[in-house]
């Protein structure tokens, strides 16, 4: 094993050299290839932030030389490779790839650089330092030494700011009793301009709708004492500053056109005024009393971009208007006031459409097939924002990759669903809202389904729900459904179903319990969108209960039968927590990991999960290394690994983490590599599940598994492969659990080993 290491080394020793000849052959006569820059920084005194400034000194390091891999320019070579006389494919498709244009010494200004150093070191308050530059050529390679010796810094000793009798010196005055400007602190120019922007904002908030952060001026007085580097500094108005920009503006007129842009008949053209709004308009297309709860603005208020901005997004999240347009028009000033008109331009979606849709579903169950959908919807159905959908679908699929003895499960599925969103809130009491950044909208809907699943079984499900979402800002969004009935009614079931049904008494009892009456809550905060954001970031928390409400009515009616007009209800509590964190190397490369936990308790009547609420592991968007519904639960292995532990390996608790890096291939075609974790447990004890309970065992018991994939990305279209093979199966015997031949030559070993997952959409 040494001799290879060393082989190895001996290998890359060589080809470092040749690559390193071979790119030096190519450097013209007059020319010298430029390998970087150093820094050396001597300082006078100790700098507690010395380590961030040196970083940022060896930022304005110009240009950046050509990289290496393991020591060698692969992209300067395959440069060089492509530029000569017939290249070849081979060496043109290498530089399109890797290739880099050279960097010589002479697109290199040392003294340029000094002068960078030098500002930068002004700018952070080292006076007075100096910088220099020595060059090394050799063997038509050069770089470059660079020396910084940082002074002692100057420090504030305390901030004047210059008074007049006018009102914006008092407001500033008052602002600045909150400056970070601390006495002792060391000069930044960074920190005067934050400053500068801090009173700026503070301002436009109190009114000033032309005020600017160049009308202020920071000057420093260095020459206050003999002894110590330490400066007074100033803060003033600029000469000259426009009189519109130093006074408040009050909002004198707000107009608001709720059918903007539709061609109307201007003489049939209304005024409604209310509340110090006019609201204009032909037909009643939006009610004002209702528009106007959306305006957070107001007459003869002082202007408030902060207030303007949450008005224009409050009137966007209603969902009715393709435009929210905002504009601020001067009327005239007087000596101490300026006057504005606001007027809301808001253009209406279409009315009424009717969209249907033919899909391709792929689904986390490896079930696929396709779907028709066919989609009506009413945006304002009462002129108050109301959306209407009614919903109708289609659709047949059947299970992919689904293993020996799966084969054939399919299923036909039938659906009516209809839901009315208001964009307000709807009680039983009036409410009003303080959401400031949008306005909580009501959802009402309800819906009928029927699933035929392979000639096992008919399940007719009746379901209603009443609730409430809104996003808190940008990030953050909130769902909860005070009231969610599910009615499920089992009908036709197959002998092989009722065998299945009755070897697990447990599975049996969560298909028994057809009435589902509860609340659950749902809140994301989602920072991962960003491609520029370094550090992505999603949590996503659910909690979910069921059969309270009914268990104290049985309570209150002295009958505790778990029943409720002779229908068994389910009693449970759960809760879904999902961690994700993405590191974005670049625009098209990340790092994406994700952690999943969710558990449920079966409580009361209810001995398991009802069977739609519990958990499984496995598939495109769990452990692909396994099929759907192949893992636990805990170590349990069906003797038959047929469609009867289709139904067995469920659980009330699931965990799972995974860890994917995702890079380019060409244009469209993205790729990946991948390593998942995880298994679900049973709460209580199943004598028909062996080995499926939850202990503090638990992490022994996990499923692993890696593999790669292409995605074909197409904008916010994703179309996903995944080829992924087992490394440690948790239900074989203790120590014999990790580990896979890879004998990727055998057809056994790939059939069994080698699963393929298709899928729509990035896993997490």
């Amino acid at each position: 094993m040494r001799i290879k290491g060393f082989i190895s080394a001996i290998y890359l020793i060589l080809l470092a050299a040749i690559l390193s000849c071979s790119v030096k052959k190519y450097i013209p006569e007059d020319e010298f290839l430029y390998t970087g820059a150093t820094l050396d920084v001597q300082t006078e005194a100790d700098i507690k932030d010395l380590k961030d400034l040196e970083e940022e000194l060896e930022g304005l390091l110009r240009p950046e030389p050509n990289s290496k891999i393991l020591g060698m320019y692969v992209g300067l070579w395959a440069h060089y490779k492509a530029t000569k006389d017939k290249p070849g494919f081979i060496n043109r498709f290498l530089n399109k790839k890797l290739g880099e244009e050279p960097v010589y010494f002479s697109q290199v200004t040392p003294s340029r650089t000094e002068d960078l150093i030098l500002n930068r070191l002004e700018n952070r308050g080292f006076f007075y330092s100096r910088a220099n530059s020595e060059v090394s050529r050799k063997n038509k390679f050069a770089e470059v030494a660079y020396t910084a010796s940082i002074s002692e810094p100057y420090t504030l000793s305390q901030v004047e700011v210059e008074r007049d009798s006018m009102e914006i010196d008092r407001e500033i005055i008052a602002l600045m009793k909150e400056t970070t400007l601390d006495s002792g602190s060391r000069f930044d120019l960074n920190t005067l301009k934050f400053e500068r922007n801090r009173i700026d904002s503070a301002l436009k908030a109190k009114g000033y709708y032309n005020f600017n952060s160049d009308y202020l001026i920071f000057e420093a007085d260095t020459n206050i004492s003999d002894s110590a580097r330490s400066f007074k500094l100033y803060l003033r108005m600029k000469q000259n500053v426009p009189k519109n920009g130093i006074i408040p503006y009050k909002i004198d007129s707000i107009l608001v056109f709720p059918n903007y842009s539709i061609d109307e008949n201007g003489e049939k053209i209304d005024t409604v005024y209310l509340d110090g709004k006019n609201f204009i308009q032909g037909n009643d297309t939006f009610k004002p009393e209702l528009l106007n709860e959306y305006i957070l603005i107001q007459k003869d208020q002082r202007y408030d971009p902060t207030l303007s901005r949450l008005s224009s997004n409050r009137l966007s999240s209603i969902g009715n208007y393709k435009f929210v347009n905002l504009r601020y028009e001067e009327l005239f000033t007087s000596d101490s006031l300026g006057h504005l008109k606001a007027s809301f331009y808001l253009s209406p979606l279409t009315k009424r459409s009717v969209r249907a849709e033919l899909l391709g579903v792929s689904k986390s169950n490896n079930f696929a097939g396709p779907a028709l959908n066919l989609v009506y919807r009413n945006r304002n159905l009462f002129n108050g924002g109301e959306t209407f959908n009614l919903t109708g679908r289609i659709g047949y699929e059947f299970q992919i990759a689904g293993g020996e003895g799966r084969k054939g499960l399919e299923s036909l599925e039938l659906g009516l669903s209809a839901n009315l969103i208001f964009p307000r809130v709807i009680f039983f009491v009036p409410i009003k809202d303080k959401f400031s950044y949008s306005v909580p909208k009501t959802k009402m809907g309800i819906g009928v389904e029927y699933l035929s699943r392979g000639g096992l079984y008919n399940l007719n499900s009746v379901s209603a729900n009443y609730g409430y979402f809104w996003n808190a800002n940008k990030y953050a969004y909130h769902e909860i459904n005070p009231i969610s009935v599910s009615l499920v009614n089992l009908s036709k079931t197959s002998p092989e179903f009722d065998k299945i049904l009755d070897d697990n008494p447990f599975l049996k009892r969560s298909f028994e319990q057809n009435f589902i009456a509860g609340l659950n809550y749902t809140f994301n905060y989602n920072k991962l969108n960003d491609r520029y954001r370094t550090h992505g970031y999603f949590l996503g928390a659910s909690l979910d209960f069921a059969g309270n409400a009914l268990n104290l009515i049985d309570k209150m009616g002295d009958k505790e039968d778990g029943k409720i007009l002779g229908l068994e209800y389910a009693q449970y509590g759960k809760l879904d927590l999902d961690l994700r964190y993405h590191y974005n190397i670049d625009q098209n490369q990340t790092i994406a990991t994700r952690i999943f936990a969710g558990f449920g308790l079966p409580f009361g009547n209810s001995e398991s999960l009802p069977y739609i609420k519990q958990y499984f592991s496995g598939g495109p968007n769990s452990v692909r290394a396994f099929r759907i519904r192949s893992i636990g639960p805990g170590t349990y292995r069906p003797e038959d690994f047929d469609v009867n532990s289709y139904f067995d390996q469920t659980g009330d608790i699931r965990i799972e983490g995974n860890i994917e890096y995702r890079f380019p291939i060409v244009s469209f075609l993205k790729g990946a590599l991948f390593a998942d974790a995880g298994n679900i447990w049973l709460i209580n004890e199943n004598e028909a599940l062996p080995g499926g309970k939850f202990t503090s065992d638990w992490w022994n018991e996990m499923a692993v598994g890696t593999g790669v994939g292409l995605r074909v990305d197409i904008q916010f279209f994703v179309i996903r492969l995944d080829l992924a093979t087992p490394v440690r199966i948790p239900y074989l015997p203790e120590g014999e659990r990790w580990g896979n031949t890879f004998d990727i030559g055998s057809k056994t070993w790939r059939k069994e080993n080698l699963i393929f997952n298709f899928a729509i959409g990035y896993p997490f």
